[in-house]
């Protein structure tokens, strides 16, 4: 009793000692113990708190996000077919001048409600998009209906070659048609849809209802478009940076009084060849036309408002690029024609007399109206004087807040707003004046003057030099004058931006990738899809919680419990110690006292070998 032993097997020796050798500094008091224990007991639990807390929680979100985002846009590997837990949908857009099929797919969803589907384009094992076009447009078949099926069927057939074949039945079909349909009476397109009905289920396995062919209209297809810029560049993400531009949104339907802050999405200006388009979201109440204006919910909960968005869509026929020069060259024909009968004389009736046109560039000749009323003209590449002479086309109004035809526009908030602007938008400052990306409205005006006064003869020398752009063409030179003072118009006088407008920037790609307004359908059409597998996450949760509890992040616990085992088994051996300590200071002698001071043998301490 009351020593000390150690031994060493299968040695055999043996070494006691007495406790009363020990320091005192190894036998502290019991609270002394006791305030040890705490002291480190709450420096364990402040670094469990800064290392496994919300701020690393919310830091794992965020980068989680990054890589997600990252991989959408960079991502241009090859798709692999053979995962299982990879998901698949089509679209099939049905144009004026074509068709085409696009494929997308999806991983399972992460189970988390604030997250959108991560679809991406499907890619072949060359590493490109799997698309197919056809032509005509579905619309020829007009008077032939009961070919609607044959004419699609190639279309369907390539895609079904790429998606695995136990994969069809799960794979939803959306064939959605455009301008070409809506020019046709409702019983045209009535026929044709109802043939597409009909034959698709018998020659195809994929997930096909009535409601999933359909021609949509001008105002759906501008808020698809919405949808699938803002979803590439990951603004329907609401984990945001300092760097983030952000904005506060009235939510419709829900509290008003209480604005949710979200990141602040990008607006669209699309202008094509015959109509023009803009499409932004509108973040307070505005009482708006409700053909002008377009709620929905991205979410696949209608309960939670955090993916409601409320956004203007406008189309406007006969304000693309070469609608408004038809529309131009029509009044000038007309205008000319008159003034010469009126006043008896014959300008632009020759090409020795020939009208003066300031939209074309200086000295190039043209010939504009019918072979029984054709002029000739000769452009002056005057740029100011063209934008005057094409703003009555705009059919503005003395209206507050209206735009091109007098339509309203809801107020922008021109300082915290961003667009970007496609098709004639890009053409215009890139292929000639190759000034695309952040748009300078001075600047711009500066080169697109220089370009209209330019002489012809030399326009066409530095276009056969390759000066220009690759897609740039002879039709492009001739009337880049008037398209680049026509799509200044447009956006500042039609549109209402200000001159020093600096959030603005052309592109023809978002992030190097071609974004069609058909992944903005199929994310907005399958928007209830991820509450299968958040069912699914969440029934899994409910029996493998503990599983997760070991994963790395979740390892700093697992390092605290054995920590804290460590220092109680500690404080437990050296409570014993202490025990055995004051237990034998209570039998010793004073004999004993004088031999520990005087550091003399005794025949207590024993040695054995």
């Amino acid at each position: 009793m009351g020593r000390i032993s150690f031994s060493c097997l299968p040695a055999s020796w043996h070494f006691s000692l007495s406790p009363l050798v020990l320091p005192r500094l190894l036998l502290p008091s019991f609270r002394q113990l006791l305030l040890f224990g705490l002291l480190v007991g709450l420096l364990g639990l402040l670094y469990l708190l800064l290392v496994t807390g919300k701020g690393q929680d919310s830091w794992i979100r965020k980068d989680n996000y990054f890589h997600r985002h990252l991989a959408r846009v960079t991502d241009v590997e090859a798709t692999d077919t053979s995962n299982p837990n990879l998901n698949y949908g089509l679209v099939v857009d049905c144009g004026s001048s074509g068709s085409r099929v696009f494929v997308y797919c999806w991983p399972q969803h992460n189970g988390n409600p604030h997250d959108l589907l991560d679809i991406r384009q499907m890619r072949d094992q060359h590493r490109k998009p799997v698309v197919m076009k056809i032509k005509p447009g579905i619309s020829e078949l007009a008077k032939t209906p009961e070919k609607a099926s044959d004419y699609i069927h190639p279309l369907l057939s390539f895609a079904a070659q790429h998606i695995p074949k136990h994969k069809h039945q799960e794979t939803p079909l959306y064939i959605l048609c455009t301008a070409g349909m809506r020019v046709l009476s409702d019983s045209q397109q009535e026929a044709l849809l109802e043939d597409l009905r009909t034959d698709i289920p018998v020659q195809f396995n994929f997930l096909f209802s009535d409601s999933h062919v359909e021609v949509i209209s001008g105002k759906q297809e501008g808020v698809y478009a919405w949808i699938g810029i803002n979803f590439v560049l990951g603004r329907f993400n609401h984990v945001s940076s300092e760097r983030d531009a952000v904005v506060e949104v009235q939510v419709p339907g829900g509290d008003q009084q209480e604005a949710l802050v979200r990141r602040r999405t990008a607006g669209v200006l699309d202008m094509g060849g015959v109509s023009t388009q803009i499409a932004y979201e509108v973040p307070k109440t505005e009482e708006v036309a409700k053909n002008l204006l377009a709620e929905f919910n991205l979410g696949c909960d209608a309960h939670r408002t955090e993916h409601v968005y409320r956004v203007y869509v406008s189309t406007f026929l006969g304000f693309g690029g070469n609608a408004a020069r038809q529309r131009y060259e029509e009044s000038i024909v007309r205008n000319t024609l008159t003034k010469n009968k009126l006043l008896g004389q014959h300008v632009g009736e020759t090409a020795e007399s020939p009208l003066l046109d300031p939209c074309l560039p200086t000295d190039l000749q043209d010939e504009v109206g019918p072979a029984t009323q054709k002029l000739y003209l000769r452009g002056t590449g005057d740029f100011d004087h063209c934008r005057q002479l094409l703003q009555p086309f705009l059919n503005r109004t003395n209206e507050t807040h209206s735009s091109l035809n007098g339509i309203y526009q809801p107020p922008i908030d021109y300082p915290n707003s961003q667009f970007y602007g496609f098709s004639e938008f890009y053409y215009c400052t890139e292929d000639v004046l190759r000034m695309g990306g952040d748009f300078n409205s001075s600047k711009y005006s500066v080169a697109a003057k220089g370009y209209c006064a330019t002489q012809w003869r030399s326009l066409k020398e530095r276009f056969d030099s390759g000066l220009y752009a690759s897609h740039a063409d002879v039709h492009r030179l001739k009337y880049q004058c008037f398209k680049s003072a026509w799509m200044y118009e447009v956006f500042h006088s039609g549109f209402s931006f200000p001159i020093d407008y600096k959030n603005l920037r052309t592109a023809l790609l978002v992030y190097d990738k071609e974004v069609q307004w058909t992944l903005g359908a199929i994310l907005y059409r399958t928007r209830f899809l991820p509450l299968r597998d958040i069912q699914q996450e969440t029934l899994k949760g409910v029996h493998a919680h503990w599983r997760h509890s070991f994963s790395f992040v979740n390892n700093h616990y697992l390092f605290l419990a054995c920590f804290l085992v460590v220092l109680l088994s500690i404080l437990l051996y050296l409570l014993r110690l202490r025990r055995i300590h004051s237990c034998t200071t209570q039998r010793c002698t004073p004999s004993t006292v004088e031999w520990l001071e005087e550091g003399l043998g005794s025949p207590s301490l024993p040695i054995t070998l």
